[in-house]
């Protein structure tokens, strides 16, 4: 019989640097999940990011026992850090705050192509540049 998900959880934690204090450790707890069971393995897993924050999706079933996948850094992570500028504008319409390269967009693109939503990558770099303008950065040709 195949087993019933009763949650699904999204976090953002700093690769290989997670530990049973918050936000991991009282997001797992609440669930009833045993918390090292996560934690070791995904410090190994990441460890090559470390320090940077990865999102993670996580399954967790009837029975007390989970699935997770980590899928990278964020993209507005990887936008602000390819414009070199430590967070994106409060008004991103009005207020520029920075400005990235197609090259570049490309670049985050292929690092994120099994996670976007996109066909090809020109559809790719379409997703990259509206997230890049929602933060007030913008993609020039």
């Amino acid at each position: 019989m195949a087993k019933t998900v009763i949650g699904n959880l999204k976090l953002r934690i700093p690769a290989g640097k997670a530990t049973a204090g918050p936000p991991v450790g009282s997001t797992l707890g609440q669930w009833g999940l045993n918390m090292m069971d996560f934690i070791n393995p995904f410090n190994e897993a990441t460890k090559d990011l470390m320090g940077k924050d990865v999102i993670v999706h996580m399954k967790i079933y009837d029975d007390r026992t989970f699935d997770w996948t980590c899928l990278g850094r964020p993209v507005d992570d990887l936008i602000r850090e390819k414009a070199g500028i430590p967070k994106g504008s409060g008004r991103p319409h009005t207020d520029k705050v920075g400005k990235i390269t197609r090259a570049q967009a490309e670049e985050i693109a292929e690092i994120k192509k099994d996670h976007l939503n996109a066909i090809d990558m020109d559809g790719a770099v379409k997703v990259i540049a509206g997230t890049a303008r929602s933060m007030g950065v913008e993609v020039e040709e």
